[in-house]
């Protein structure tokens, strides 16, 4: 019999593991990798778009790997519809470059900032997404990443830019 504890702990350990798998895949198919991510800003509500992947633990910003042909901003429309039933309504407002060194030595994120959407369905879970919503800025999930973290507070607070995810 397993404790609550243990069995945590041993869900995260595979999260873990599936995650650097993830990335050595990426990294030797693709031995530079690029990615976006996007801070979705309902201001009516002033709350953000949040989203809890299954093979990652955490809350985190929604995006992923720009794909051959695409620019930056098609692969945060097609990530966006993806993992949160979003679609632009303007375009996306790109805030800093960064380099994300924990995933690999040659990995960089593109930022952006969404005001103006659509969601006309909230995102149900899958197969990738386990929770996705629409959190207040002061009442964020327990489990939100410190990249999350930052990027918000260089949004919404005083923090200057960071070069690194």
């Amino acid at each position: 019999m397993t404790t609550d504890a243990e069995a945590a702990f041993r869900q995260t350990g595979w999260a873990g593991l599936r995650a650097r798998l993830f990335h050595l895949y990426f990294v030797l198919r693709r031995p530079m990798t690029l990615g976006v991510r996007g801070l979705v800003h309902d201001a009516a509500t002033n709350s953000v778009f949040l989203i809890r992947h299954t093979y990652v633990p955490g809350w985190q910003l929604p995006g992923g790997g720009v794909e051959v042909g695409e620019t930056l901003a098609e692969a945060l429309a097609r990530e966006l519809a993806e993992e949160g039933n979003i679609a632009l309504a303007a375009p996306p407002v790109l805030k800093s470059m960064h380099f994300n060194r924990r995933s690999s030595r040659r990995d960089h994120v593109g930022f952006y900032l969404i005001g103006q959407f659509n969601q006309t369905t909230p995102k149900l879970p899958d197969h990738e997404i386990a929770e996705a919503g629409f959190f207040p800025l002061d009442r964020l999930p327990q489990g939100t990443t410190p990249a999350t973290l930052r990027r918000i507070a260089e949004v919404f607070g005083d923090e200057p830019a960071s070069p690194y995810w």
